[in-house]
């Protein structure tokens, strides 16, 4: 997905403030990518060649830096204009260095092949997604790290672990052709993975097919978490795909196993034996309980005991997520790493711990944690009121 800005009023002397051409202009500069509109019909008497300079003159005037950003040229109204007008233009655009795409809003004509070749390509997908990647494993070699220091300084068994601040969704579903028989189904998560498969095409589906189907699915199963995929809802979507319906349960089966491999985060637990220096665990038999059950699986299930406005949580004995804890306390603090992501971090001991020291030691860690992983402010607009007289 993307935002998309329409500036349809920059006019000459825009720049000099002509009209409305500063805040025109503003809304311009946020943009990565310029799609300039030239109507190359000729049916109002106007000039396209002389349309596109004026514009650029403008940009330029407003900004260098403006005027050096991505741009590509689209020549709109082609159903009223002759072959000569349109390659005519066309060769004017291209000696700029720019690319060139007759449209027509009326007929449609060319607007899908413009927005194809600024769609993802499956390089660019899998580039990002591995950037992703990247940033989760260092976020989770971070937390590993937090669980042996938190272990150290409170002498007690310590769990650290990533999760997401809600059930995880998807965002967007993309469907990449791959050559004759197969396209690649791209899954983007309310988390920002991106996860992508590979599909046997078993039925004769062309690319109109593959967009209806894509439009289905975002239109559909977007911003639900996996459970929310019932069969009835599944049977409408099937309903609505036309030619390509039998590709949903594929689909579908491969999003609900991506949704739950995101709730499935890494739990690091260090300093087990620590408990086996409290007076409480000197018993064996007690002790190997307490110590079997503090591992990834039954860890994992913490996040789903803090209650969603609390940022630290104490679970005293039998408040606990497994019996075998019941002669335990379990604290716990979270904090935001950003893109819909939370760490937790915690501790596990004895009833009679000092409740007050271990919440101050892990709430030190959680403020430190969440400065480091939160973004950078940018710097408010110039046109922005910062409240100053």
């Amino acid at each position: 997905s993307f935002v998309m800005a329409d500036i349809p009023g920059l006019i000459e002397g825009a720049s000099e403030g002509v009209g409305l051409g500063h805040e025109f202009l503003r809304h311009v500069d946020r943009c990565r990518l310029i799609v300039h509109v030239v109507d190359v019909s000729g049916i109002e008497g106007r000039d396209p060649e002389e349309d596109y300079a004026i514009i650029n003159r403008e940009l330029r005037g407003f900004s260098e830096d403006l005027a050096e950003r991505p741009q590509i040229v689209a020549g709109s109204k082609i159903d009223l204009a002759t072959p000569e007008q349109i390659e005519s233009f066309r060769a004017f655009v291209e000696e700029q260095g720019l690319e060139f795409y007759p449209i027509s809003a009326a007929t449609h004509q060319g607007v899908d092949e413009l927005m194809q070749d600024y769609r993802l390509s499956v390089d660019e997908t899998q580039s990002l997604g591995q950037v992703i990647e990247l940033k989760i494993q260092e976020a989770d070699r971070v937390i590993s790290q937090v669980s042996k220091l938190v272990s150290q300084m409170t002498n007690l068994p310590a769990v650290a672990m990533t999760a997401s601040a809600g059930a995880p969704t998807v965002k967007q579903f993309d469907l990449l052709s791959a050559g004759s028989g197969s396209f690649i189904l791209v899954v983007m998560t309310s988390s920002e993975a991106i996860k992508n498969k590979l599909i046997k095409l078993p039925v004769s589906c062309t690319d109109q097919d593959l967009k209806l189907l894509s439009a289905v699915l975002n239109a559909s199963l977007t911003d639900l978490p996996a459970e929310a995929f019932t069969p009835e809802l599944l049977n409408r979507v099937s309903r609505s795909a036309g030619p390509a319906a039998s590709l949903v349960p594929v689909i579908v089966d491969f999003t609900t196993h991506v949704l739950k491999e995101q709730q499935r985060s890494p739990v690091y637990v260090s300093g087990q034996m620590k408990l086996l220096g409290q007076p409480e665990y000197r018993d064996v038999e007690k002790a190997q309980e307490v110590l079997a059950t503090l591992d990834s699986d039954t860890l994992s299930n913490l996040p789903a005991t803090l209650e969603s406005s609390a940022k630290t949580q104490i679970l005293v004995g039998p408040e606990n997520i497994a019996k075998e804890l019941r002669d335990t306390s379990v604290v716990m603090t979270r904090f935001d790493i950003g893109d819909g992501m939370q760490g937790l971090i915690g501790v596990v001991g004895p009833t009679r711990m000092d409740y007050a020291q271990i919440t101050a030691r892990l709430s030190y860690f959680a403020e430190n944690l969440g400065r480091m992983f939160k973004k950078p402010e940018l710097p408010p607009s110039e046109d922005q009121d910062t409240g100053d007289d």
